[in-house]
């Protein structure tokens, strides 16, 4: 018997029993409309079925019928079906989305998981209490950016891999997403380009304490915000505020992302039958965003931007691995293993002894700067790219610019420098300018002399 029939029966049998005690006169049809929850006019037409047809006729007839709108228990049993052999462990809203979009059942959410449930399919789960929130949203987006990593088997068959993931923390919509071997300051970089380049520069940048994106001296301790990473020292130079997450209580509302990106993502990536990780990033980009972000994405409060935009150039530069080295007598550094030859310059001469830096940029690719000019520019096997490699410059042009140079020649060349040893000749030694005066003392003297003897 169905929990329904069963409050039938209770409610038939309590009824019988008010009857009873209204014949008997011990209530009134108030009291007893009241007991029964009814109204008194509602309780006279109960009175007259019941002296008419007995108990029989106050039951529902509603009870035992089929609806009107049930479904087809052969489409009940197509969609289950559907669940067993293709959607397996996908929870019941990802899994109804998927059969109202892609397959044009016109099913209810509530229908689907009731069945489900009913099959055994589904586990029946204890209603959760509500969520409580300690931190309001930002009001607008570009307030406050997220950035995360999760590292899980993303692809069937193949080892595990870190979702690199930045959002919004207005709207909780996901700026960028992409999988990588591990997760570190490149993948950090490559995720702010992909904000920065699109939208703009945002006020702040909310991470956990990773190595990549603060010091800390001591485990679990507060991090050390005057010795920066590199990350720490891009955000500096572009004006934005890093802010430290010490809990994952903390970082919620990345962390509640994940959970659906890791429900979700993974069945999605293997029904798309995707296994390697160069087309899984460009589904991600191009498929799978586009409709998370419609599906999950939250209105802001205020309808304003705190993006600021700025130069490309400006960012790349900025949001790289930045070393510095001093050139060696053959112009060239060595970094990660490589020697990077400096071509010739039309500027200056050479770059001996001269202070550069190093630029390696999250595509693989380098640049060595001098100062704010950029003097060549590398592939990741230490070439140097055909579109950076200088002009040769003319006679006149290179002879204005050795006469501009500071290393320029102001004098003539030394011995040291000549092909053979040439003897100099001997320049006439130019008279004193007290030789008369000392010639006048010596004839007073002589004179002195004579007369004395």
């Amino acid at each position: 018997m169905s929990r329904t029939e069963c409050e039938q029966d209770r409610r038939m049998e309590k009824f019988e029993s008010v009857f009873d005690r209204w014949e008997r006169r011990e209530l009134s049809q108030t009291e007893a409309a009241e007991i029964l929850g009814r109204s008194e006019r509602q309780f006279r037409r109960y009175i007259d079925i019941y002296r008419d047809e007995g108990l029989e006729g106050l039951r529902d007839g509603r009870l035992g019928r089929a609806s009107g709108t049930a479904i087809e228990g052969e489409i009940i049993a197509t969609v289950l079906g559907m669940y067993r052999t293709t959607y397996q462990g996908w929870n019941v809203k990802h899994f109804h989305e998927h059969v109202v979009r892609h397959h044009n059942y016109k099913l209810s959410y509530s229908c689907l998981k009731n069945h489900l449930q009913a099959a055994d399919l589904v586990k029946v789960e204890r209603r959760k209490g509500g969520h409580r929130k300690k931190r309001e949203r930002r009001p607008c987006v570009g307030m406050m950016l997220h950035q995360d990593g999760s590292r899980e088997v993303w692809l069937q068959g193949q080892p595990m891999l870190d979702l690199i993931v930045t959002m919004d923390d207005a709207t909780s919509e996901i700026y960028s997403a992409f999988l990588v071997a591990e997760e570190g300051t490149m993948s950090s970089f490559q995720g702010l380009l992909d904000v920065t380049l699109a939208h703009g520069l945002p006020s702040s940048f909310y991470t956990d304490r990773g190595s990549h994106y603060f010091y800390t001296p001591e485990v679990g301790g507060q991090v050390d915000k005057t010795r920066l990473t590199q990350v720490g020292r891009a955000l500096s130079q572009l004006g934005v505020v890093h802010i430290a997450a010490y809990s994952p209580e903390a970082r919620g509302r990345s962390e509640r992302m994940f959970g659906t990106l890791q429900d979700r993502l993974i069945k999605e990536l293997a029904l798309a039958g995707i296994t390697d990780m160069e087309t899984a990033n460009a589904w991600i980009k191009t498929d799978y965003l586009p409709a998370h972000n419609q599906r999950f994405m939250a209105v802001p409060a205020l309808p304003d931007s705190a993006f600021v935009t700025t130069e490309a150039s400006r960012l790349t530069e900025a949001l790289c691995h930045e070393d510095e080295r001093t050139v060696g007598r053959d112009n060239t550094i060595s970094w990660a293993g490589m020697c990077l030859q400096l071509p010739e310059s039309p500027l200056r001469r050479h770059y001996v002894k001269a202070k550069v830096k190093v630029h390696a940029y999250p595509d693989g690719t380098l640049a060595v700067l001098h100062g704010p000019r950029v003097i060549g520019r590398y592939s990741g096997d230490d070439a140097l790219l055909a579109g950076d490699k200088p002009a040769k410059p003319t006679p006149a042009a290179k002879s204005a610019v050795l006469a501009a140079s500071s290393v320029a020649a102001r004098s003539s060349p030394s011995r040291r420098g000549l092909a053979a040893p040439v003897i100099a000749e001997v320049a006439e030694r130019r008279p004193f300018l007290t030789a008369p005066h000392r010639a006048a003392k010596g004839c007073q003297s002589s004179n002195r002399k004579a007369c004395s003897a």
